[in-house]
């Protein structure tokens, strides 16, 4: 397979079920290179490393896609996303993010991790002896992490997960009108619930990020709030089903090393940054550069980087297509870098990080009781079924 064929087939769905061995073609050819639209591609852990931290690398933002879309506004679903600090440059990005950070703290969410092991005890105990892991489990966990998190009402929680999954395709680089039109419609919906829910926190502020976000002092814009709110909640709950679904089957696929993790719980960060490597929940991440780069890229490039790609660089980690939870020095780029690393990193990882012993340990003969079915979708990487026996 030549490096055109490889690139071609990211962008259909037998190469995005398993995009690896594409990935290691591309790898092959080059660190980086240009396709015939113009577009670079970036294959390897350092210069995917470097570029991710370049503080001139920019992301597509709301002036940007006036250009090239003219009416993106009228898809909320695409708004909500645009409007976010996902897609928001310096200095707006600065203060959205700062205040953000300050209420999405390291305290608060260090905070989550009782009632994370209580939800993921309650979960566990509620499945049945045959159930798809993704629907009983991996969906509901991040969910109720993330609704408790921005005090959204336990009755409120299954409203959210087809309105999220609906979302999520605006991130995708490929989708249909019908799938563009579900986006819509989920962002109007998310959009009305947060506007009541914000109205109902200004007036009776909780304990919760809600609260903290609309508090006066935040700074944020009512629009700014509204689509960074959505923003939370779709990152928050999308990216760690994906882990949560993926790291289950890595691990029922090496027996032993789940042998390893059931016995010792305090090998969980280990485990969860070599899944988080072996294969992301996010596949590939865009910018565009604003002046010269001494990489051979001019001013005006769009840039992706090929987030899963770098993790399996062999000359980062040796014998990449290997699970090693013991490999040295893990530093996957699964979550971003610089400006733009995920504020929800740390959330992600320490549910994965409490979810997978437990489950090891209350469910010793869990296994897969039919082949999983992936997600037909190239940046966002999961299952949307995991059939399992208890």
């Amino acid at each position: 397979m030549d490096y055109q064929s490889a690139l071609g087939s990211l962008f259909q769905p037998e190469g995005r079920e398993d995009p690896y061995p594409a990935y290691d073609v591309l790898r092959d050819h080059a660190p980086m290179f240009p396709a015939a639209d113009g577009q670079w591609f970036v294959t390897t852990h350092e210069l995917t490393n470097r570029l991710l931290r370049e503080p001139s690398l920019r992301v597509t933002d709301a002036p940007q896609y006036d250009g090239f879309w003219p009416d993106w506004r009228e898809n909320r679903g695409v708004a909500s996303i645009v409007l976010s600090m996902l897609q928001t440059n310096p200095p707006d990005h600065t203060r959205v993010r700062r205040a953000a950070a300050a209420t999405f703290t390291a305290r608060r969410v260090a905070g989550m991790r009782d009632v994370i092991a209580a939800q993921v005890t309650d979960l566990i105990n509620e499945l049945p002896e045959r159930a798809d892991f993704m629907s009983a489990f991996a969906y509901p966990l991040p969910i109720g992490v993330i609704c408790a998190l921005l005090g959204v009402p336990d009755g409120d929680r299954s409203w959210f997960r087809k309105r999220a999954a609906d979302l999520t395709v605006v991130l995708e680089p490929i989708s249909t009108e019908e799938e563009m039109r579900l986006a819509d419609v989920a962002g109007r919906e998310l959009e009305d619930y947060f506007i009541g829910l914000i109205a109902e926190r200004q007036r009776a502020p909780r304990e919760d990020l809600t609260s903290a976000m609309a508090a006066a002092g935040s700074g944020l814009t009512g629009a700014e709030l509204l689509a960074n709110l959505v923003l939370l909640l779709v990152a928050g709950f999308e990216t760690t089903t994906n882990l949560l679904g993926t790291g289950l089957k890595i691990l029922l696929d090496h027996p032993g090393q789940a042998a390893r993790l059931r016995a010792d719980a305090g090998l969980a960060p280990a485990f969860v940054e070599e899944i988080l490597r072996y294969d992301s929940p996010v596949q590939l991440t865009s910018r565009f550069t604003t002046t010269p780069l001494d990489v051979g890229l001019d001013a005006g490039v769009n840039v992706t980087m090929l987030l899963g790609a770098a993790n399996r660089d062999p000359a980062r980690y040796p014998d990449p297509h290997r699970f090693d939870p013991d490999r040295g020095n893990i530093q996957p780029v699964s979550f971003g870098g610089g400006a733009h690393y995920c504020l929800g990193a740390p959330l992600a990882r320490l549910e994965a990080q409490v979810a997978f012993p437990l489950l090891l340990t209350m469910l010793p003969r869990l296994a897969l009781a039919a082949p999983p079915v992936r997600r037909d979708r190239l940046v966002l990487r999961g299952y949307s079924e995991m059939p399992v026996s208890l």
